[in-house]
């Protein structure tokens, strides 16, 4: 029985971002759990499905650990947000970033299901961080000419909530990766 309606019904993708490559369809997102009070507490995983049966989705298991991340070994932090694209070397690359940290992190697969290994957080070429109005919920988009940007955002004046110290971004940041 197909249910949810094309993943299995116990099975959570928030924050879904579908791509295609090569000729299947990948289903890169969040990964909440049943029964658990508690946004994204999963590691990621990967669903895909042949471009010519959008009903048969295949189960690709898990494709990055919380505790990948150097840091979050201590597995405190959630994985929120990510987007996959292949980068102009022929890579897989995973952008995501951790419940509230101001940081993006990065890992790098051979395969678009991956799994995907560390690879850095994103910086300048100084090694500082990029932290400017809280990067969080990372898009990339590879142009045609094989320029990588990172557009991110957070507006916490419109959730209501209070960040502390997170300065909300005025709107969508977009920053060229090298």
């Amino acid at each position: 029985m197909k249910c949810n309606p094309y993943l299995p019904f116990n099975e959570y993708i928030p924050d879904g971002e579908p791509h295609v490559f090569e000729g299947r369809l990948y289903l890169y997102g969040s990964h909440d759990e049943p029964n658990v009070n508690q946004f994204c507490p999963g590691d990621y995983v990967v669903w895909s499905c042949s471009l010519d049966d959008l009903t048969d989705w295949k189960y690709e298991g898990i494709s990055y650990r919380r505790t990948d991340d150097p840091h979050n070994t201590d597995n405190v932090h959630a994985l929120f947000a990510p987007d996959v694209a292949k980068g102009p070397d022929g890579y897989y690359y995973l952008y995501y970033c951790l419940d509230f940290q101001q940081e993006i992190g990065v890992a790098k697969s051979k395969r678009p299901q991956g799994p995907f290994s560390f690879y850095g957080h994103v910086h300048y070429p100084d090694q500082t961080l990029l932290h400017e109005y809280f990067p969080y919920d990372p898009s990339i988009l590879v142009d045609d000419d094989g320029s990588v940007y990172l557009y991110y955002g957070f507006a916490a004046h419109f959730s209501g909530g209070s960040f502390g110290t997170i300065t909300p971004s005025p709107g969508c940041m977009v920053v060229e990766l090298y």
